[in-house]
């Protein structure tokens, strides 16, 4: 099949518009109009909330973790280490976590941290009161679910012994939880305490939404103050308006798109500007299963066969990522699995016969009102129709469509996961086991008692070898059942002007701190795109 990517070629044809207009400027001084010592990004649309307890977007996370501390945070290499916590013992039947917390930590508002903070942040998380999402981060405590049905006034699972002393119980061994508690959701905010306070290395200066949100440094923080002013993040939603700005300077680290990472990469000057890694995710076209006429497993399959993924990911994707054979990165898991649905148009028509498809019924087809969400998916329809199968497209605004997926509308939906704790869990239970429909995380609506019990296994093992056993043997279940068709581990990449120092990309968006950036003061002429 001769494939063409119209839009795709379209942004590129902007780009270079854009290149050539900006070809006659000589030199921009990158601080016109700035702030002395801050490091300006670019935000694509406003966080949701910067309240730990609401927190449900990858931005927001990231902007929060320059702004809070939680008991233990992670370390380059994916470790749990000190945060708040300097140290903690587990008990001998892994169900209490006693944490000592660090003398010389206080909050934004001068207000010194103690373990009662702590303990207020945790329960506020599981209040019915709060109405928080992310109470599925605490679930796991003991009495969390009496408490969070308010049928009892106090949470059995936390106490407090002294200032800087609190234990934290569990129901029963969960394995994850210390790297749960790296999540924003378990981030300390003061016990009666009003607005965006936190105890991190900046503070939040001024939030205008749709337009600027800036932090300022910390000079109290307890590791030491960070190396810059502040940060300064624009928010602009449209990508060609934010690669004009970084061109011109007024922008010092952007996200790379898809159709800006050509021209980022045509030119030696601007390659050297880019930085990336790849991201612990996956990018998957998810089915409806729970209802015709994709609950028919055949019918799964043969899309999944239909789909030549590694052309669109060398192609449209550019080589942005790599493919993903299973439901878990490849990073967070001690074994390897293989897709078991190769490219293959002959089998993709045979199962479709098999699945007796009426190739009059158009499968609905949904996805995020974004230029490359809405590329990805003509392609996919344009595979599908060439072996018989229909396809309606229809595009939502995020909200809309989060809603629709949530509540299972739609037949198809493209979807990225991002790992908010670095464990093979954090992709199965939340995605594939029947106790989270919805918005939980399983927008497949996908059930099978057998995939349910291996992720519970591994949920409760202390042993680790156990554990990678169970969840091999879950991810196999799951590629037989085939509930999404799993496209990519995609790399991120952003462009940095060359003033800042030390800038990385981190595999988890909340492991970014914001205070080992700096600014070269040396001022460097902007280089145009010859």
């Amino acid at each position: 099949m001769r494939m063409t990517i119209t839009p795709a070629l379209r942004r590129n044809l902007s780009l270079l518009l854009l290149a050539v207009a900006l070809a006659g400027i000589s030199s921009c001084s990158a601080s016109t109009g700035k702030i002395e010592g801050y490091v300006y990004y670019r935000l694509g649309t406003n966080p949701t909330s910067l309240d730990p307890a609401f927190i449900v977007d990858v931005q927001g996370g990231a902007i929060a973790a320059k702004i809070y501390n939680g008991l233990v945070r992670l370390d380059t290499n994916l470790n749990v280490t000190a945060d708040i916590a300097e140290s903690w013992q587990i008990s001998q039947d892994a169900r209490t976590y006693t944490f000592k917390l660090r003398h010389n930590v206080s909050f934004h508002n001068g207000k010194p941290l103690m373990a009662a903070d702590a303990a207020y942040s945790l329960t506020r998380i599981l209040s019915p009161e709060t109405h928080s999402p992310n109470a599925w981060v605490l679930k796991n405590l003991e009495g969390a679910g009496e408490f969070l049905k308010g049928n009892t006034s106090t949470l059995a699972g936390i106490t407090v012994h002294d200032n800087y002393t609190l234990s934290i119980t569990l129901k029963e061994p969960f394995e994850p939880f210390l790297k749960l508690l790296t999540m924003p959701a378990a981030y300390i905010v003061p016990n009666g305490g009003t607005g965006v306070l936190g105890t991190g290395p900046f503070i939040l200066d001024k939030w205008e939404p749709d337009r600027e949100l800036i932090l300022r440094r910390n000079d109290n923080h307890f590791e030491g103050p960070a190396r810059v002013n502040g940060i300064f993040y624009k928010i602009i939603p449209e990508d060609l308006t934010a690669v004009t700005e970084f061109l011109l300077g007024n922008i010092d680290v952007i996200d790379i798109t898809v159709s800006s990472y050509s021209m980022f990469t045509r030119d030696a000057k601007y390659r050297d500007m880019l930085r990336g890694a790849p991201g612990l995710n996956v990018y998957y076209l998810g089915f409806n299963t729970s209802r015709p006429p994709l609950d028919n497993p055949l019918l799964r399959r043969a899309i999944a066969h239909a789909i030549d993924r590694q052309k669109i990911l060398d192609t449209y994707f550019q080589h942005r990522g790599k493919i993903a054979a299973a439901p878990v990165p490849d990073e967070l898991k001690k074994y390897t699995l293989n897709s078991p649905y190769p490219f293959d148009r002959d089998k993709a028509r045979q199962l479709l016969r098999e699945s007796g498809y009426n190739p009059l019924t158009k499968l609905r087809f949904y996805v995020t009102a974004v230029q490359e969400s809405i590329d990805i998916a003509e392609i996919i329809a344009s595979y599908l129709k060439d072996v018989g199968i229909n396809v309606e497209i229809k595009t939502l605004e995020w909200s809309a469509y989060k809603s629709a997926i949530n509540n299972g509308e739609t037949d198809m939906f493209w979807l990225g996961w991002w790992a908010d704790y670095p464990d093979s869990e954090n992709f199965l239970f939340p995605l594939y086991h029947s106790s989270n429909f919805g918005a939980g995380g399983n927008r497949t609506r996908y059930k099978n008692p057998e995939a349910d019990e291996l992720i519970d296994k591994g949920r409760k093992s202390t042993n680790e070898a156990q554990r990678q056993g169970l969840y091999k043997a879950a991810e196999e279940q799951i590629l037989k059942d085939a509930p999404a068709v799993y496209f990519w581990q995609r790399s991120d990449y952003f462009a940095v002007q060359p003033r800042i120092k030390n800038f990385k990309v981190y595999p988890i968006y909340n492991m970014d701190k914001g205070n080992l950036l700096e600014i070269q003061t040396q001022k460097i002429p902007f280089r145009p795109l010859q």
